[in-house]
Order: C-alpha cells, then structure tokens, then sequence
C-alpha cells in the first residue's frame, strides 16, 4: 500500500458542497446574496472590482433615487443589520445614492459575515467549468466552476465555486451613442468630449459644463435627471445652454403620471416638461447619430433626421442611451438568452419594456433566473439585459429565491412573492433610454 492510497478522495459531488457559492459584485445586490446566504449557513466570497462596495451606485451617488427606504432594503441584509442596533432611516423618504451607500450598503458590506468575504479590487475577467470550455458535456453539473480574477496588482488566479451569482450589473456598459448599436463612428476622435450617464453636473463635474453647451443623448430618467441639473446650472451660470437630442419623435419618454406611486419619479416627468415649454431645454427630435467628429471648439454629432444628413454642433455629450449587460466574461458559459433584450429567455417575456413598467413585472425567481449551465444565475439589473424596468426590490426577491434554492429548498425558492409600487410607463424603447426605475 502506498501514501497515495491512504490518501482520503474526494469525489466531485462532494467537492462541490464544500467550496463557495462565487458573487461578482458587492452593489446592493450581490451584497443581498451574501446576506441571504449567511441565513443559509452556505459559504461565499464576492468580488468587487471597485476599492469599496457599490462602487457603481457611489458613481452617481449625488443622483436620488425614486424609490422610498421601505423599498430599497434586502429583508435577509436588515435582519443580519438590526443585530448590531442598525435602524431603517425614514421608510416613506427616497435617499440618494450617496445616502443608500453611506446608510445601508457600506455598513452591510462591513458585517463581519459578509466583511471576511469580501474582496475588494477584484475584477472577474472569465467564468468556466474546471477544466472545460462550453462545448464539453460529460460531468458537466458535477464540476465546480472556476473564476479567473485580476487583482489590483495584476496577478490573475483561478478560483473554484461550487456555484456563481452574477450581481455585476451594467453600469459600466453603457448603450453606444449610435442609433445602429455599433460603436459611434469617430468616436475615439470625440471621446474626451463624452461623458457617462449621471454626470454631478453641480457637484463634481461642474466645469465641465458651465458656460457651455451641452446635447444630452437619450430619452429616459437618467437623461432627465440629467437635463433637470443642467438647467440648474444654466441659472447660476451665464453662457450654460442644453440640447436634448432623441431618436424618436417624442421628447418626452419619463412619467408625469398621477397614479405612480413613486412620486418623485411622477415630479421628474412634469419639471422636465417645464423646463422644455419654458425653452430653457432645446428639444432635438428625431434625430438619429451615425457619426461623431471633431469641429472646431468643440464636436459636431452627424446623423439622420426627417430623411435628411444633419449636423448638430456642441461642446459637450453626456451618453444617457441606457446600459447593456456585459457578456463578454460569460463566454464558456452555456447562456440562454432572448434574443432581443438579452435577459434570461423565461425571464425575458415579463420585463419587455414595450409591455411593462418596472411595476407591472410579475414576481420570478430561480426558474426565470435558470439557464443551461445548473448552478449558474444572472442577477440584479444585468438580469434584466437591454430593459430598463428594474426595481432594487426586485433584485432582492431574485437573491432570495436563488440562495434557498442553492440551498435545497425548493419550496421556498418556487413560492415567490413580491408586492411593488404601482408605476407610471417607462420607456417603451429599450434601446434608446436609460434606467427609468
């Protein structure tokens, strides 16, 4: 008998139970799914590519949020809090997003059962089956996973997972300013003139816009945020002037609604509304970009508009056409997507933003969430692929259902249930928004 044989196996089935379920990201989300998982007693890590937790909401943290605090706090992540004496700030008052980190996010990511778990600076670059690429079958559900992830010092290193939630979201992925979806063309020659969604137009980033021109690109809430700021500014300083530039024929696509119960989403839509009838927004309609390019002081947007070649000239672009989901680290991962919004196939049909608001989404969990690869979830706003409809509490419900079905109970993985807040429409153009929720 030799050393090799006295040496204890490990069949792979068994492996799995004792490695980690993987999160990618620690925003409201991912965190959520620790917290539910802790309530499970099942073993996790999570990996932030940012230096600190939410490091996408803090990117717009100046931006308020619609939804009140009753409907922004994971029920799993309040237990766990409210066992150190954390207290719900005032459930009827919508924070912004610098408050929901500083709040509730940051003091989660700081529970000591989340906290040792945490890796911050840590970007996944790929997720895969050991030793297997997509096409290889045998065994499959047995082998764990593996995630490559880049650390802040450049060292890559595969780690095992006996399952992996993806909570990454699609803040970082942003719609291109093309109304092809493509690229912009000339858009590396205008890059250092375009900024991402959300800007702090009065805070952080205000001389970039001060006295000068400014085309907001796209028809949703976050371009409404946006030119609301803008319009701000244009007061306090002389020479600020705002173009609004859409694709279709409306400018309006944000909702005035009385019967929307989140009021300060209702508010967005009448002030824009008056700030356009007021002329302090100029409205560029119909107005569909095919290229962009360097003039002088400033860029010029080419594109097509009533049948004709246009140029609209300005000095700055703020790229408010809403966020697609980033697949690229998923490619050895057997995905079934929907072809048009690129969420989940079964989950695709209740989040159309041509049928929906974020209200009207029916509640769903893992079997909306279940893809070919058993194991594998999509959580969280990347779950939602192109569609704008999503509500944190939404997420939220997702995790819980995933984790108790990570974790044997099926019951209440399947009984899903989820009351939300009754909506006004969202834009019913997926492609050419923004988050609207």
């Amino acid at each position: 008998m030799t050393l090799l044989d006295l040496t204890p196996r490990v069949v792979e089935a068994d492996r799995l139970s004792t490695l980690p379920v993987a999160i990618i990201g620690a925003g409201p989300i991912g965190l959520a799914a620790a917290a539910n998982l802790v309530e499970r007693g099942i073993d996790f890590v999570v990996f932030e590519a940012g230096a600190e937790a939410a490091a996408s909401v803090r990117g717009w943290g100046h931006t308020r949020l619609f939804s009140p605090w009753k409907h922004l706090v994971d029920p799993a992540s309040r237990r766990l809090l409210e066992r150190s004496g954390w207290e719900l700030p005032d459930p009827e008052r919508a924070p912004s997003g610098a408050e929901l980190v500083e709040k509730y996010v940051a003091p989660l990511s700081e529970v000591d059962e989340i906290a040792a778990r945490v890796r911050l600076g840590v970007e996944v670059i790929g997720v895969t089956r050991e030793g297997m690429d997509r096409t290889r079958t045998r065994s499959r559900a047995a082998t764990p996973f593996s995630v490559r992830i880049r650390t802040g010092d450049g060292e890559v290193e595969d780690v095992p997972a006996r399952a992996v939630i993806d909570a990454s979201g699609t803040y970082l992925s942003p719609n291109s300013l093309s109304s092809s979806g493509l690229e912009l063309l000339g858009m590396t020659e205008i890059t250092d003139a375009v900024t991402p969604a959300l800007p702090d137009v009065l805070g952080r980033d205000r001389a970039t816009f001060a006295g000068r021109h400014t085309t907001v690109v796209g028809a949703g809430h976050s371009a409404a945020n946006t030119l609301l700021a803008l319009a701000e500014l244009a007061r306090e300083e002389p020479g600020t002037t705002i173009t609004w530039l859409i694709r279709n024929a409306q400018a309006v696509r944000v909702s005035s609604s009385a019967d929307d119960e989140l009021a300060d989403r209702a508010r967005l839509g009448s002030r824009v509304d008056r700030a356009v009838a007021d002329g302090r927004i100029t409205v560029l309609d119909g107005f569909e970009i095919i290229r962009g390019r360097r003039a002088a002081g400033g860029v010029e947007l080419v594109g097509h508009r009533h049948g004709e070649v246009v140029v609209h000239a300005t000095d700055v672009v703020v790229n408010a056409t809403g966020f697609r989901p980033n697949l690229d680290i998923l490619r050895e991962i057997r995905l079934e997507l929907d072809e048009i919004v690129e969420a989940p196939r079964r989950l695709a049909p209740l989040i159309d933003p041509n049928v929906h608001s974020c209200g009207t989404v029916e509640p769903h969990g893992f079997r909306e969430l279940t893809h070919p690869e058993q194991g594998f979830f999509i959580v969280g706003m990347k779950s939602y692929g192109r569609a704008p409809t999503f509500l944190l509490a939404t997420g939220y419900e997702q995790v819980r259902s995933v984790t108790a079905w990570l974790a044997g109970d099926t019951a209440s993985a399947s009984n899903v249930e989820l009351v939300l807040p009754a909506t006004g429409v969202c834009s019913t153009d997926a492609g050419n928004g923004g988050g609207c929720c």
